[in-house]
């Protein structure tokens, strides 16, 4: 009986303990379920997701009839993911896809200023002996890697090799993977920032990445697009360029060595495009459009579970110019033409030269030319050429340059003496070759086709020197440059793009005389002005005063449909009062100096204009200055259209381009007559 008891206390012991046991396990389960469940659920389950770019295709530039300029081609580019790499080796992967780009003839991204170890497995930089930006990418490369600026190439080789573990590759490896390592840490590769190994690659090397998809996790091909130019030839200077994101524009240090990173801030990725120059970079926020996003997600153990478009990127706007591209190739081919027919014609060194027209009615440029010129399409594969050309091919002469202008100013000192009440129609100055006004300074005029008492319609015609020294001296240049200003001369035109100011002569000029005033008079002096500020000029004067902002830009279009978003409105600038007909007198004048003028007399059309023969600083062997060949001219004169700014170097007497003149008149007739209209919304042409 005792026994009995005590297997029954036994055993109710343990059925209590196996239920004390049961009850812990089930409080425990609460807990773990009920109260913490979500969150052991979501560390059981965590995902992490990666955003990625998708770049926008960037907008097209059009020309006034919906003829596309400036476009963008479809290309591919070989990308390395840190993300997709994984737990691979990254010097491996590296090397695997460098071998496939070599094997098609590719190159790959390394501006590492090293070349490859010669015999005795030394190394030396590159790049040009004394170049400041070759010195200083150099300068840099040493000071990322935590080296004295006194380091060799060597010393710079060693440490790529140290910091990326290279030391089973040969030396030829070393430096390929070593230069794509730094230039992958200068485009701050990461698990969010993909590198572009090679860009706009051929279709065998974008089969051949693909074929080793699963062999080379990481290595991707990534669909771009590429800027190219129907014609590469036209607004070369104006368009400007685009060009890769540099480090040094992604990552900006200010004096108190703070860093801050402004493109990342407006949207951009270390690998995007960007407007650098011209109207590419005045319109880049239009241009570049709204890129959309990839989302890879990767669960906790960095498997990839998805990878998708989130948000689908939405192309640039289409910028549409003034400029009709048909009548703007017309007049390179008239500038090239003229400047040399004028120094075979003359035997001058005449050999560059620029053009502006622009319309009179709303101050829109219809053609902006320079010559020589280059190809838009062949800048980087002939850039060395095009920059060490003596003729400077990339000088923007149209606007950048800065001429004395001579004798085309003459029209803005005669609007000045009529307005200012100095003159009037009838007014006269005596002529007889020789300004005797100052005792011990006599300049001189050619008394070409005049002498005796000259008005200013005369004056005009002929470029009598005298009269404008005289009446230049009488109302002084701070009568006469204001109205220079107020024309468009020494002043922003308001392009879009990068212009010269230009100046103009005045009293507060550290070497001015009485006599540098009456010299600024007839354009010399110290006054300088660009060929499109000549042309805006000459605009104002055909618009009897009333002058027009100067433009490229029509309007902006969208560029899936071809609808008209935003016009670009004529706006007037500057209103000049003419309750006298000052303009009438001086257009006369300017009508009558047509007629001097080979090319332009006898023109079909009424044309005004006004030459120049101003002297450079340069002599030549006889002691002579050189002289440029400038002229404005507008017209027809019942009926103004269009204005033109003129300059040919060391052209000599600003009439010899009168026929280039005429030839543009001609093109811009022939290009109305043939109906080149703007194309109607949603139907730009190829």
């Amino acid at each position: 009986m005792d026994e009995h008891k005590i297997v029954v206390r036994r055993l109710a012991l343990l059925i209590a303990v196996a239920a004390v046991v049961f009850g812990l396990y089930t409080l425990r389960l609460i807990f773990l379920q009920l109260v913490h469940g979500e969150e052991f659920a979501a560390r059981a389950t965590s995902t992490t997701e990666y955003r990625f770019n998708v770049t926008a295709a960037r907008g097209d530039i059009v020309d006034s009839a919906g003829r596309r300029i400036a476009t963008s081609t479809t290309c591919y580019n070989v990308e390395l993911s840190r993300l997709l790499i994984g737990g691979n080796d990254l010097n491996e992967t590296i090397r695997s896809a460098v071998e496939i780009l070599q094997a098609n003839g590719e190159s790959w991204n390394d501006t590492l200023l090293i070349g490859y170890a010669d015999a005795a497995g030394h190394y030396a930089f590159t790049g040009e002996a004394g170049s400041a930006g070759d010195q200083n990418a150099i300068a840099k490369v040493k000071e990322t890697l935590g080296l004295q600026q006194y380091a060799t190439a060597d010393d710079v080789m060693a440490r790529l090799v140290e910091k990326y573990e290279l030391e089973g590759y040969d030396l030829t490896w070393q430096r390929i993977l070593g230069g794509i390592h730094y230039q992958m840490e200068q485009e701050a590769f990461s698990n969010v920032n993909n590198f572009v190994l090679a860009e706009d690659v051929s279709d065998q090397t974008v089969a051949t990445v693909k074929e080793h998809s699963l062999t080379l996790p990481g290595v991707e091909i990534a669909e771009t697009s590429v800027r190219s130019y129907t014609d590469g030839t036209i607004l070369p200077h104006v368009l400007g360029r685009v060009g890769k994101i540099t480090a040094e524009m992604w990552r900006v240090t200010d004096e108190n060595g703070q860093t801050t990173y402004p493109l990342r801030e407006r949207g951009y990725a270390m690998n995007d495009v960007i407007g650098i120059s011209g109207l590419e970079s005045a319109y880049e926020e239009q241009l570049r459009g709204q890129d959309g996003v990839e989302t890879i997600t990767r669960d906790s153990d960095g498997v990839i579970i998805d990878t998708s478009v989130t948000t689908e990127p939405q192309p640039g706007k289409t910028v549409m110019l003034t400029v009709n591209s048909a009548f703007q190739k017309a007049v390179d081919e008239a500038l090239a033409r003229n400047v040399q027919q004028i120094a075979a014609t003359y035997n001058v060194d005449a050999s560059a030269g620029a053009v502006v027209v622009i319309d009179v009615n709303t101050g829109g440029i219809l053609a902006c030319s320079n010559y020589p010129s280059y190809d838009q399409n062949l800048y980087s594969s002939q850039y060395s050429e095009y920059s060490s050309d003596p003729g400077l091919p990339l000088y923007n002469r149209a606007l950048q340059g800065l001429y004395t202008p001579g004798s085309t100013y003459k029209p803005s000192v005669a609007v000045a003496a009529l307005l200012s009440g100095e003159i009037d129609r009838n007014s006269t100055v005596y002529c007889d070759g020789v300004y005797r006004y100052f005792r011990d300074y006599h300049p001189r005029c050619t008394r070409h086709g005049h002498s005796g008492n000259i008005d200013v319609v005369t004056a005009l015609k002929w470029s009598c020197n005298i009269f404008f020294y005289d009446v230049g001296r009488r109302i002084t240049s701070d009568v006469y440059d204001d109205y220079a200003y107020r024309l468009g001369l020494g002043t922003p035109t308001g392009v879009e793009v990068s212009e010269s100011t230009g100046r103009l002569t005045t009293k507060e000029d550290e070497n001015y005389t009485e006599s540098l005033e009456v010299q600024a008079a007839i354009g010399q002096g110290n006054t300088v002005v660009t060929p499109v500020q000549l042309a805006t000029y000459a605009a104002t004067i055909a618009n009897k005063g009333v002058r027009y902002r100067t433009h490229f830009v029509k309007a902006l279009l969208d560029t899936n449909t071809g609808e008209v978003l935003e016009e670009v409105q004529p706006e007037i600038v500057e209103i000049i009062e003419d309750h006298i007909g000052a303009f009438d007198i001086v257009e006369e004048g300017m009508v009558g100096a047509a007629q001097t003028v080979a090319g332009l007399a006898g023109y079909p059309y009424t044309i005004a204009c006004k030459t120049g023969t101003p002297q450079r600083s340069e002599k030549d062997e006889n002691g002579k200055y050189y002289t440029n060949s400038t002229i404005i001219a507008y017209g027809p004169v019942e009926d103004p259209q269009i204005a033109v700014g003129i300059v040919v170097e060391y052209g000599g007497g600003g009439a010899r381009a009168g026929e280039l003149v005429a030839d543009i008149f001609n093109a811009y007739f022939f290009e109305r007559a043939s109906g080149m209209a703007p194309v109607q919304e949603g139907q730009l042409l190829e």
